[in-house]
């Protein structure tokens, strides 16, 4: 059953490293089966005040096995992660697939 993860971040120190982090996890959540669903400022904000100067991405994996991969890989943890080290503000969650028929 696929799983998504999404995050709301607020960057407030978008430089070489956070670049380097888009590039390079991008790059492992397709190793791991992922692709972006959303990726990027709301075009339009509806209602609140959440959306405002904040990115969603949205990141659809086959299964929950292959985020923890991916999530618990090395070359995330030792190499990409700590380059969003003090690049902002990441509130993330891991949500499963609705139900069959309530897609």
């Amino acid at each position: 059953m696929p799983v998504y993860l999404v995050s709301v971040v607020e960057l407030t120190n978008p430089g070489p490293n956070m670049k380097r982090y888009a590039e390079r996890s991008a790059e492992l959540i397709r190793q791991h089966g992922g692709r972006y669903l959303v990726r990027g400022k709301a075009s339009q904000v509806v209602s609140g005040e959440l959306f405002n100067n904040r990115v969603l991405i949205v990141t659809e994996f086959p299964a929950l096995e292959n985020y923890q991969a991916f999530r618990n890989s090395d070359a995330y943890q030792k190499e990409c992660r700590p380059l969003r080290e003090g690049t902002g503000i990441y509130d993330t969650g891991v949500f499963d697939a609705p139900p069959p028929g309530m897609a």
